[in-house]
C-alpha cells in the first residue's frame, strides 16, 4: 500500500469536515447524492468522450498503481547485475544462459537473452529502448484520464449548481425552502473542485511519477546488461549503475566495497 497516498486522502477529508464543523456546518449538509451523482456521472462521461476506449481501459487498471508501492529493489537489481557481470567477465557471456531461469524480471531476462544471443549492441539497444518508451507513453496516456477528470470535475460541478439553482427559481413562491435549496445547489461545486484538486489531478501527478521511476528503472537494466556485452569489470560496472541510480540505490555494503 501506498501510505501517502491513502494519507494524503484520510488528511484532506478530515480538514474540510473539522474547518465545516468548526464553521457551525454538519456533515449532512455536504452529503447529497444527486450532487455526487451529476458530478461523478457527468466527469465519467465527458473523460469517456475525450479519450479513447484503449486508454479509457488502462486508465481504469492504473488506478490501484496510485495506491499500491510497486516492488522495486534497486539495490538487488544492482547486485544482480554485478553478479551476473562476474559470470560473463569468468566464463564467458554464454555461460548467462544457464542463469536465465532464476531471472524474475522480465525486462532483465530478455535483455540477458539478447546478450546469450549475441544481438548486435545497437540493435539490442533500440529494442529495449523503443520497448522501454512505447510502455512509458501508454502508461503515461492511461495517466492522462485522472488528468482529464480533474479538468472537467469542476466544469461538472458548476453545471451540477446551476442545475440545483433552476431547481430553486422553481420554489420561489415558498422563501422558506430557498436558503436550504441554493445550499444543496452549490455542494455539486464542492464535490467537482474537491474531486478534481483532491483526488483527480494529484492521481495523475503520482502514477506518471511512478512511470518514470519504472522507466529509469529499465534503463538502468539496459545500460547495465550492455555494459557487460562490452566485457566491464564488475566493480566498475557497479559504480557507474550506482551513480546512474542516484538517491534510489542505497550505499554498498562492507563486503561489496571491500
Amino acid at each position: 500500500m501506498d501510505i501517502t497516498t491513502v494519507a494524503g486522502l484520510v488528511i484532506a477529508v478530515v480538514a474540510i469536515l473539522a474547518g465545516q464543523a468548526l464553521e457551525g456546518g454538519h456533515v449532512g449538509s455536504i452529503l447529497q447524492i444527486t450532487a455526487a451523482i451529476i458530478v461523478f456521472g457527468g466527469t465519467l462521461g465527458a473523460v469517456m468522450v475525450a479519450t479513447p476506449k484503449a486508454d479509457f481501459v488502462r486508465g481504469m487498471k492504473m488506478a490501484k498503481l496510485a495506491f499500491t508501492e510497486p516492488k522495486q529493489d534497486v539495490g538487488r537489481l544492482l547486485q544482480e547485475l554485478v553478479e551476473l557481470a562476474g559470470v560473463a567477465r569468468r566464463d564467458g557471456v554464454l555461460a548467462l544462459e544457464a542463469k536465465l531461469g532464476g531471472i524474475s524480471d522480465s525486462f532483465l531476462r530478455k535483455a540477458v537473452q539478447f546478450l546469450v544471443d549475441g544481438v548486435d549492441p545497437e540493435v539490442a539497444r533500440d529494442a529495449l529502448e523503443s520497448e522501454i518508451d512505447a510502455g512509458y507513453e501508454e502508461g503515461v496516456a492511461g495517466a492522462k484520464v485522472y488528468e482529464s477528470a480533474g479538468g472537467y470535475a469542476p466544469t461538472v460541478g458548476i453545471l451540477g449548481a446551476v442545475l440545483g439553482l433552476i431547481h430553486v427559481m422553481e420554489n420561489l413562491s415558498d422563501p422558506s425552502k430557498l436558503g436550504g435549496g441554493i445550499a444543496v445547489a452549490f455542494v455539486a461545486t464542492v464535490y467537482g473542485v474537491g474531486a478534481s484538486n483532491l483526488l483527480f489531478l494529484p492521481m495523475a501527478n503520482k502514477l506518471k511519477r511512478k512511470l518514470a521511476l519504472e522507466r529509469d528503472r529499465k534503463l538502468l537494466v539496459t545500460e547495465g546488461v550492455l555494459a557487460i556485452q562490452d566485457g566491464l569489470n564488475p566493480r566498475v560496472l557497479e559504480e557507474r549503475l550506482r551513480a546512474q541510480a542516484g538517491s534510489h540505490a542505497p550505499a554498498p555494503s562492507p563486503a561489496a566495497a571491500a
